[in-house]
Protein backbone atom coordinates (compact mmCIF):
# COMPACT_ATOMS: atom_id res chain seq x y z
CA UNK A 1 0.00 0.00 0.00
CA UNK A 2 1.26 3.10 -0.87
CA UNK A 3 2.42 5.72 2.20
CA UNK A 4 3.55 8.89 3.06
CA UNK A 5 6.29 9.13 5.99
CA UNK A 6 6.72 12.97 6.25
CA UNK A 7 7.88 15.31 9.24
CA UNK A 8 6.80 18.94 9.26
CA UNK A 9 9.26 22.03 10.72
CA UNK A 10 8.86 25.81 11.27
CA UNK A 11 11.43 27.42 10.35
CA UNK A 12 13.93 30.21 12.38
CA UNK A 13 15.04 32.04 9.23
CA UNK A 14 14.95 32.95 5.38
CA UNK A 15 18.40 31.09 4.88
CA UNK A 16 16.86 28.22 2.92
CA UNK A 17 16.03 30.79 -0.28
CA UNK A 18 20.15 30.61 -1.03
CA UNK A 19 19.81 26.87 -1.79
CA UNK A 20 15.92 26.36 -3.79
CA UNK A 21 16.52 24.35 -6.82
CA UNK A 22 13.45 25.43 -8.20
CA UNK A 23 9.28 26.72 -6.92
CA UNK A 24 6.39 25.93 -8.07
CA UNK A 25 2.89 27.60 -7.49
CA UNK A 26 -0.02 25.54 -6.16
CA UNK A 27 -3.71 26.15 -5.29
CA UNK A 28 -5.45 22.92 -3.28
CA UNK A 29 -8.70 22.18 -2.47
CA UNK A 30 -10.87 19.40 -0.45
CA UNK A 31 -14.08 17.62 -1.51
CA UNK A 32 -13.35 16.05 2.22
CA UNK A 33 -11.03 17.09 5.00
CA UNK A 34 -11.96 14.93 7.82
CA UNK A 35 -8.68 13.37 10.00
CA UNK A 36 -9.63 10.05 9.29
CA UNK A 37 -9.56 10.61 5.18
CA UNK A 38 -8.94 13.07 3.06
CA UNK A 39 -9.60 13.96 -0.42
CA UNK A 40 -7.63 17.03 -2.24
CA UNK A 41 -7.83 18.36 -5.52
CA UNK A 42 -4.44 20.00 -6.22
CA UNK A 43 -3.18 22.18 -9.33
CA UNK A 44 0.83 22.43 -9.21
CA UNK A 45 2.16 24.76 -12.20
CA UNK A 46 0.79 23.05 -15.49
CA UNK A 47 -0.70 19.57 -13.84
CA UNK A 48 -3.22 18.65 -11.53
CA UNK A 49 -3.66 15.77 -8.80
CA UNK A 50 -6.50 14.01 -6.86
CA UNK A 51 -4.94 12.67 -3.46
CA UNK A 52 -6.60 10.37 -1.30
CA UNK A 53 -4.83 10.16 2.52
CA UNK A 54 -5.79 7.55 5.23
CA UNK A 55 -5.68 8.40 8.88
CA UNK A 56 -2.20 9.53 10.40
CA UNK A 57 -0.34 6.55 12.66
CA UNK A 58 2.52 8.11 13.93
CA UNK A 59 3.72 10.55 10.72
CA UNK A 60 2.68 7.81 8.73
CA UNK A 61 -1.05 7.60 6.55
CA UNK A 62 -1.95 5.62 3.67
CA UNK A 63 -1.81 8.28 0.23
CA UNK A 64 -3.24 7.37 -3.13
CA UNK A 65 -2.36 10.35 -5.64
CA UNK A 66 -3.18 10.05 -9.56
CA UNK A 67 -2.10 12.70 -11.70
CA UNK A 68 -5.33 13.89 -13.90
CA UNK A 69 -6.26 16.36 -16.79
CA UNK A 70 -6.12 19.84 -15.24
CA UNK A 71 -9.72 20.94 -16.44
CA UNK A 72 -10.80 18.32 -14.20
CA UNK A 73 -8.94 19.21 -11.55
CA UNK A 74 -9.84 23.00 -12.05
CA UNK A 75 -13.47 21.72 -12.30
CA UNK A 76 -13.49 19.50 -9.18
CA UNK A 77 -11.86 22.67 -7.50
CA UNK A 78 -15.05 24.67 -7.42
CA UNK A 79 -16.63 21.91 -5.44
CA UNK A 80 -14.06 22.11 -2.81
CA UNK A 81 -14.77 23.46 1.02
CA UNK A 82 -13.63 27.00 1.26
CA UNK A 83 -10.59 28.49 1.27
CA UNK A 84 -8.64 26.72 -1.28
CA UNK A 85 -5.27 26.72 0.12
CA UNK A 86 -3.06 28.44 -1.70
CA UNK A 87 1.00 28.45 -1.60
CA UNK A 88 4.57 28.65 -3.12
CA UNK A 89 6.22 25.34 -2.62
CA UNK A 90 10.27 26.23 -3.27
CA UNK A 91 12.17 22.65 -3.30
CA UNK A 92 15.77 22.64 -1.22
CA UNK A 93 17.65 19.63 -2.02
CA UNK A 94 20.27 18.17 1.07
CA UNK A 95 21.23 15.03 -0.31
CA UNK A 96 19.76 12.26 -0.10
CA UNK A 97 16.51 14.19 0.59
CA UNK A 98 14.62 16.86 -0.85
CA UNK A 99 12.95 19.65 1.34
CA UNK A 100 9.39 21.14 0.26
CA UNK A 101 8.78 24.57 2.16
CA UNK A 102 5.40 25.89 1.40
CA UNK A 103 5.11 29.28 1.77
CA UNK A 104 1.23 30.05 2.00
CA UNK A 105 -0.84 33.32 0.70
CA UNK A 106 -4.36 33.96 1.36
CA UNK A 107 -6.16 32.99 3.98
CA UNK A 108 -2.71 32.07 5.27
CA UNK A 109 -0.35 34.44 4.61
CA UNK A 110 2.54 34.15 6.94
CA UNK A 111 2.77 30.72 7.36
CA UNK A 112 6.41 29.06 6.35
CA UNK A 113 6.61 25.16 6.94
CA UNK A 114 9.16 22.61 5.70
CA UNK A 115 8.45 19.04 5.00
CA UNK A 116 10.09 16.10 4.44
CA UNK A 117 9.22 12.82 2.83
CA UNK A 118 10.99 9.51 4.54
CA UNK A 119 11.62 6.07 3.52
CA UNK A 120 10.81 4.85 7.09
CA UNK A 121 9.79 6.79 10.38
CA UNK A 122 13.33 6.22 11.87
CA UNK A 123 15.31 7.21 9.30
CA UNK A 124 18.16 9.64 9.59
CA UNK A 125 18.46 13.51 7.78
CA UNK A 126 20.37 16.47 7.85
CA UNK A 127 18.65 18.74 10.28
CA UNK A 128 19.47 22.66 8.50
CA UNK A 129 19.95 25.14 10.13
CA UNK A 130 17.05 26.65 9.25
CA UNK A 131 14.71 24.48 10.72
CA UNK A 132 12.70 25.76 14.38
CA UNK A 133 10.20 23.84 15.76
CA UNK A 134 8.86 20.34 14.54
CA UNK A 135 4.71 20.47 14.25
CA UNK A 136 4.35 16.92 12.85
CA UNK A 137 1.81 16.17 14.98
CA UNK A 138 -0.16 19.17 15.32
CA UNK A 139 -3.48 18.72 12.82
CA UNK A 140 -3.60 22.90 13.24
CA UNK A 141 -0.37 22.99 10.29
CA UNK A 142 -2.32 20.10 8.08
CA UNK A 143 -3.12 21.12 4.98
CA UNK A 144 -6.78 19.96 5.70
CA UNK A 145 -6.67 21.70 9.40
CA UNK A 146 -5.93 25.12 7.56
CA UNK A 147 -9.28 24.88 5.06
CA UNK A 148 -11.02 24.33 8.75
CA UNK A 149 -8.89 27.13 10.44
CA UNK A 150 -6.68 29.28 8.17
CA UNK A 151 -3.67 31.08 9.79
CA UNK A 152 -4.82 34.12 9.83
CA UNK A 153 -7.49 33.42 12.31
CA UNK A 154 -5.54 32.10 14.87
CA UNK A 155 -4.71 34.04 18.28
Amino acid sequence: MPREIERKFLLTDDSWKADVSRAVGMRQGYLNSAPERTVRVRIAGERAYLTVKGPVTGITRPEFEYEIPVAEGLAMMELCEQPVIEKTRFYVDVAPHTWEIDVFSGDNEGLVVAEIELHSEGEDFVREAWLGAEVSGDKRYYNSGLVRKPYLSWP
